[in-house]
């Protein structure tokens, strides 16, 4: 055969042979592909899962924010940047570390399975925790005297040496990671019981954010489904009022039984003892005595080894919660077509994801069947109208936040808002001396009104003086007051507090008359002004009336605070200089609040020619002053404000201070705020940034620094403000700085050393002392000088001492 014929055979050969293996060739080629892409997926680096901020510490300014509202619109190339700038601010490992999201463990017991072996009676300690939630100071009595009582039955019960001492936690100052992320790490031989007592409300208050943290756990995806079944058990009072809620039905106690039925997914089904109620106005101190004999029942039986019992772990077979689990709902096994056999009434399941609805898809239906409609507009199944949401009053005239708020002096605006009349305006309708914002800005105080958009605050700091009886929240969710509503109440409210001081004794004629012309208004009071949606619209009507605007922000909202329009003055609260420190004194609700602490220094850094800025310190000691001046410097190095006032806490002299970690122990000396002052004043001027002590008002134990460069003219301070020429450059419209509005020098009397005490009014002493008496200001004449020259120095809060004891002044 020539070699022309073989080459005219070789394409029906190879085809025959194709034909022959061409299986096992494709099986082998699909093998090889799957493995080279299983070897790629192995080497490649983990894909992040969000594209959430790095914690960044306060010093390192020079690094990008990105904040959730920041990256919308933001294309790939640009997400991509971003990572590789967060890989590369820090060292590899370490920032892979804070990168992965923390996984908390837990064991999901299934129904029917026996409670976990994770008690020995022969050497572990059994440690009942008492949580509680109070408002009024109801609640807490009962939790106190719970407490009493089975702390007296654990010591008189010898037979159960493992039971300790309960401890007493109160909802509103402890952090809730803490505890109902994963049960406390302490010595691992001792095991926890949770005892929680809650009151019931119809308002917003700590109570519901702890209820929002409830589920956010049991909803992280990090997290596993029951993070908190390392508990040997749990169980829940609750206290409601049956004259507002007869029943269960209309909301009698549903406060606590969300908090149960959460506790029961988070523990895998450990209720140690029913769902307790008592209703307050009747035999509640009845039903949780024997509520507590109950407990004490299962404390007794899981010293003595027996653990909660079989079946579903803490409560026999009932059922968890009032919604079904759909994957345990199936069809009996006969034969009987689906279409029709006997269905069991089902309720309204929730559907929060579209992977969700195939789940409601019954795929035996028969193919002839119609197909399933799907109202996209619900979130349930089945429902014939929408769902509407129902918003609330923040603060409805029938509650007991109302009542408290009215009685220290409060009138509330709407639903959301109130004023309050300052004892410094009192003080200076008097001739009585003004307060630090007239020694620093001349502001007097007598033509000063203290009002507030938001009596929500999204803090439960330590020192604030209402302690939990203002609303809580991290998001607006309630009915909205139209701004002129707001303007036109807190206005006519602040007036009739005014008129209400004519008949007392000491008002001067011609400051009762000034007093009825509104001219500055200090936005902040109590909760957070800037947290109302509508914040722009109310302080532009306030200078459209020639009212000057200082506002004060808690550095957690910064959308808010990048989208506000300029006000006369801006203040941001800095309560402490690291993340931890932030933590534990202004106790926020946002998880994120450090990364909403930055980038709110941030914003004021880029708007600091836009409108005057303000660091405002308060000073406690014991939680914010020790070794912390080099980390407030970075703070201020960041954000570069125009001036920083520094002030000691004043002591509210509550009980519910008391509860928070406040007593006047934490209160600092005048003298030893001058000297943080001090300290400060000289590590900003070791780091070249130009600030100095401006002025002083001992009488608020307030001391004023001030940007050199911008507030320090022909060597004299100027710190005050010209209101006429804010107002024109505001209508005028165009671009003006700070500067623009400069008012005259600083008083002598006011500047640092001088006390800043205005020789113009009249200093009033109390309990029958001398009315000769100075004031020593921080830079002034020293303690022991003061002491030779018989002048007395000024204490915490603003208070003289002397050889006779305190002198409130």
């Amino acid at each position: 055969m020539d070699v022309s014929t073989r080459l005219g055979q070789l394409p029906t050969e190879i085809l025959e042979i194709w034909h022959a293996h061409r299986l096992p060739v494709i099986f082998s080629a699909i093998s090889l592909i799957a493995a080279i892409r299983l070897i790629q997926n192995a080497r490649r680096k983990r894909e992040k899962l969000s594209l959430s901020p790095v914690p960044i510490s306060p010093a390192k300014k020079d690094e990008d924010i990105s904040l959730p509202w920041q990256l919308e619109g933001r294309t790939e190339k640009q997400e991509l940047d971003l990572e590789l700038r967060a890989e590369d601010s820090s060292p590899p490992l370490v920032q892979q570390r804070s990168r992965v999201p923390k996984t908390v463990k837990g064991v999901k017991l299934k129904s029917g399975q026996k409670q976990a072996k994770d008690f020995d009676h022969t050497t572990d300690k059994i440690q009942p925790l008492i949580f509680f939630s109070s408002l009024a100071g109801t609640t807490e009595v009962f939790a106190t005297k719970f407490a009493e009582e089975l702390t007296t039955w654990i010591e008189n019960t010898s037979e159960l040496p493992s039971l300790l001492k309960p401890e007493l936690l109160d909802l509103s100052y402890i952090e809730y990671d803490d505890y109902f992320i994963s049960p406390p790490k302490t010595d691992p031989n001792t095991k926890y019981v949770y005892l929680v007592l809650l009151p019931s409300y119809d308002i917003d208050t700590v109570l519901d954010i702890f209820l929002e943290n409830l589920q956010e756990t049991h909803n992280d995806f990090r997290i596993d489904t029951a993070p908190l079944s390392g508990l040997l058990g749990y169980t829940v009072f609750g206290f409601g009022d049956k004259q507002g809620w007869p029943t269960e039905e209309e909301g009698f106690c549903s406060q606590a039984k969300q908090v149960d039925k959460w506790l029961a997914k988070l523990t895998a089904r450990k209720r140690a003892f029913p769902l307790g109620m008592g209703d307050v106005k009747g035999a509640a101190q009845e039903r949780l005595n024997e509520w507590r004999l109950g407990v004490q029942e299962v404390l007794a039986e899981i010293a003595a080894g027996k653990g909660l019992g079989d079946g579903v772990a803490g409560s026999g077979d009932a059922v968890e919660s009032d919604e079904e689990d759909i994957e345990g709902v199936e069809n009996s096994d006969d034969e009987t077509p689906v279409s029709t056999k006997a269905r069991r009434p089902q309720k309204l399941v929730r559907v929060d994801d579209l992977e969700d609805l195939g789940r409601m898809i019954n795929t035996e239906e028969p193919a002839d069947s119609a197909p399933l409609a799907i109202d996209f507009t619900t979130y349930k199944s089945k429902l014939k109208t929408p769902a509407v949401v129902q918003l609330k009053e923040m603060v409805p005239t029938s509650s007991p936040t109302h009542a408290s708020l009215t009685k220290q002096g409060y009138s509330i605006i709407g639903s959301h808002s109130g004023v309050k009349i300052c004892r410094w305006t009192k003080s200076a309708l008097r001739g009585r001396g003004s307060c630090y914002k007239y020694s620093f800005y001349g502001i007097a105080s007598h033509l000063c009104m203290e009002a507030t958009p938001s009596l929500s605050c999204s803090n439960k700091c330590v020192f604030c003086w209402r302690h939990g009886t203002n609303p809580v929240g991290t998001t607006w969710r309630w009915v909205t007051d139209a701004p002129e509503v707001i303007f036109d109440g807190i206005t006519t409210a602040h007036y009739k507090k005014i008129k209400a001081m004519k008949g007392v004794p000491g008002v001067r004629a011609e400051r009762f008359a000034e007093a009825m012309r509104i001219r500055h208004c200090a936005l902040s009071l109590v909760g957070e002004p800037i947290f109302y949606p509508h914040i722009n619209g109310l302080v532009a009507i306030m200078h459209a009336n020639r009212i000057s605007t200082f506002l004060v922000c808690n550095a957690q909202h910064p959308a808010q605070l990048e989208a506000l329009i300029p006000v006369t003055q801006l203040y941001v609260s800095i309560d402490a200089s690291n993340k931890d420190s932030l933590r534990k004194i202004d106790r926020p609700l946002h998880r994120d609040f450090w990364e909403r602490f930055c980038a709110c220094l941030d914003i004021l850094k880029k708007r600091r020619f836009e409108q005057r800025t303000v660091f405002r310190l308060t000073l406690v000691k014991n939680f914010n002053m020790a070794d912390e001046v080099r980390g407030y410097a970075d703070l201020v190095e960041r954000a570069l404000p125009g001036f920083v006032e520094v002030k000691g806490v004043t002591y509210c002299g509550t009980s519910a201070a008391g509860g928070a970690g406040i007593t006047m122990e934490n209160v600092p000396f005048y003298e030893e705020v001058a000297a943080f002052v001090e300290a400060l004043a000289e590590e900003l001027s070791n780091r070249g940034l130009h600030y100095g002590i401006a002025a002083e008002h001992a009488h608020s134990c307030c001391v004023l620094l001030a940007d050199k460069e911008r507030f320090l003219r022909d060597g004299k301070w100027a710190t005050r403000i010209d209101f006429e020429k804010f107002f024109e450059l505001y209508e005028g419209g165009g671009e003006w700085r700070p500067e623009d509005y400069i008012g005259g020098d600083t008083p002598e009397w006011a500047l640092w050393g001088n006390g800043g005490f205005d020789p113009r009014d009249t200093r009033v002493w109390t309990k029958g002392k001398n009315k000769g008496r100075v004031i020593v200001g921080g830079g002034g004449v020293g303690s022991e000088k003061a002491k030779r020259q018989g002048v007395e120095t000024v204490g915490p809060g603003g208070m003289v001492l002397d050889g006779a004891g305190v002198v409130e002044i």
